[in-house]
């Protein structure tokens, strides 16, 4: 049973309540001096502790897609040996499996739209990682098999789980209420983590010597992508979305390579790469690339791009709120990158705040995209 199992966490909860009643019924038999009585007490109390404690981190990384599986959760991800068949014709993305739309009524591609997991090699990098892309009905119907259309990146947070994006934060079914309301364009979204080398928290950088992250999401993925798929070529064709550590990625990835990306919205955003356990060093005492990573000093120093920029964050809850004012006042002040905001009265650094955010994102997405 998967980590992400109902199974699994039924038992955790039920061991944890069991365990509970154990220690009510026999601790009268156990309220004895002897070292036996005391060992039994210390061992009723620490299982259940142990049991309430897995019980609750289970509940939360069924909330917040932390972990996709116990390889995951222990540092031993099997995402990373990606076999590469280099057969003729075979490009640097392969679908590996189709699925249906979270609540479409219908399970027709024509109808309802359809997701694809899909395997991406880096043709320069060698990064290779799984990604889900949602394509919408209307890529599958006649009177648009001559369209092409915008495309979206949409990265988790770290650790995060590409499956989050589709079961928990509902991009595609949101996409698809939007369309039907008249309130955005048709989109394909491209739904990842950007954690392309776990366990390690890469920051979206090109790390030297190590996985040159910033060149895959700027250069790879958008040609594996647009190899295979309907997308708007030129100015206006992609966009990126990101949450914590993927909006960091998302507004640097927009500033850094505007022709690529026209649009860049950082959900509880940080505004420059942290350096701790999960990431390592990732500068190697490259002073300009440690620059570069800072969003604070590429505003100051380098010339305004060329982009549109969204942030987010919540006046309680949130502890980005000062900085992501502060980041406002700075681009507003280049005169030449567009800034727009989403501000909650109250929120958090949790699903549930995004799940607020995520409809006048893609809304405001549509708005700055373009097809043909």
């Amino acid at each position: 049973m998967g980590l992400t199992s109902d199974k699994v966490l039924a038992l955790a909860v039920l061991a944890a309540f069991g365990l509970f009643v154990g220690t009510v019924w026999l601790w009268p038999r156990l309220a004895r001096r002897g070292l036996r009585a005391v060992a039994g007490r210390v061992g009723l109390l620490v299982a259940t502790q142990l049991a309430l404690f897995a019980a609750v981190g289970l509940v939360a990384n069924q909330a917040f897609g932390f972990y996709a599986g116990w390889a995951d959760l222990f540092g031993q991800e099997d995402e990373q040996g990606v076999v590469v068949d280099h057969t003729p014709g075979e490009g640097p993305l392969k679908v590996v499996d189709t699925r249906r739309v979270p609540g479409a009524a219908s399970g027709r591609a024509q109808s309802g739209g359809q997701i694809q997991k899909i395997r991406v090699v880096g043709r320069t990098t060698h990064i290779a990682t799984p990604a889900y892309v949602y394509l919408p009905p209307e890529y599958f119907q006649p009177e648009y098999r001559a369209r092409t259309f915008p495309a979206a990146v949409v990265l988790t947070g770290y650790p995060g789980t590409a499956e989050a994006l589709v079961d928990k934060l509902d991009y595609p079914r949101t996409a698809a209420g939007l369309v039907a309301a008249g309130r955005m364009e048709p989109m394909i979204l491209v739904m990842m983590r950007p954690t392309v080398a776990p366990p390690r928290d890469t920051e979206c950088v090109d790390i030297p010597g190590g996985p040159q992250t910033e060149t895959f999401f700027a250069s790879d993925l958008p040609a594996a992508v647009s190899g295979r798929y309907r997308v708007a070529g030129g100015t206006g064709g992609w966009g990126v979305i990101g949450d914590s550590t993927g909006g960091y990625c998302a507004l640097k990835l927009a500033m850094h390579h505007p022709a690529v990306y026209a649009a860049g919205a950082g959900l509880s955003a940080y505004y420059k790469a942290p350096i701790d356990a999960t990431t390592g060093d990732l500068f190697q005492g490259d002073e300009e690339l440690r620059n570069r990573a800072n969003l604070w000093w590429y505003l100051k120093h380098m010339p305004a791009p060329d982009t549109s920029l969204l942030v987010s964050s919540s006046k309680v809850g949130e502890s980005n709120y000062k900085d992501t004012l502060k980041f406002i006042a700075r681009v507003k002040a280049t005169g030449t990158t567009r800034i727009s905001s989403i501000v909650l009265e109250r929120g958090g650094h949790n699903f549930n705040t995004w799940r607020r955010e995520i409809p006048g994102t893609l809304e405001w997405m549509s708005g700055r995209l373009g097809g043909g």
